[in-house]
């Protein structure tokens, strides 16, 4: 039968015995998988947002387009999944048992381009924070990074705070 692989009969039982789910279910999970509007960027503009904070999202002319951007400050936050980004140390950043070598070179791939991005920015004179997707369960501890990150809130002249 031809056609795609994953729409076929053969689709229907896991790849391997380490795979527990099949490859049409192991395709539409990877499709759900965001770039950008993930749950833990939502969790830490919903906490900049809450401390007063006031940004920019995706900053298509900036390196990596940050996920926060704070032009008038130079400051930039990327939300890094941890298991995307190899977060050291972290248990979400898991390796594939399958296919071991592709998921080992992204995962090179994502570092290096991480620490080229973050660089760049660097030498244009912003200042960079990465936020991994394990921290924003603390939000107290967040609240704590991005203010320190962030400085001071600042108002706008003319603007009445309660």
């Amino acid at each position: 039968m031809g056609g795609n692989p994953i729409l076929s009969q053969e689709a229907t039982e896991p790849a391997s015995g380490a795979d527990r789910i099949t490859p049409a279910q192991r395709s539409r999970n990877m499709a759900r998988i965001r770039s950008k509007d993930t749950v833990p960027e939502l969790i830490v503009r919903r906490l900049l947002h809450a401390l007063g904070y006031r940004f920019r999202l995706h900053v298509a002319s900036l390196p990596g387009k940050p996920d926060v951007a704070f032009p008038k400050r130079k400051k930039a936050i990327f939300v890094h999944g941890c298991f995307w980004h190899s977060h050291p140390g972290c248990v979400r950043a898991t390796r594939p048992v399958s296919r071991a070598a592709f998921w080992a070179e992204k995962f090179e791939r994502n570092r290096e381009r991480d620490t080229r991005v973050q660089a760049q920015l660097l030498d244009q004179g912003w200042n960079v924070l990465v936020v991994w997707e394990c921290e924003t369960k603390e939000h107290d501890k967040l609240k704590a990074q991005l203010k320190a990150f962030l400085g001071p809130v600042r108002v706008a002249p003319g603007v009445l705070t309660c």
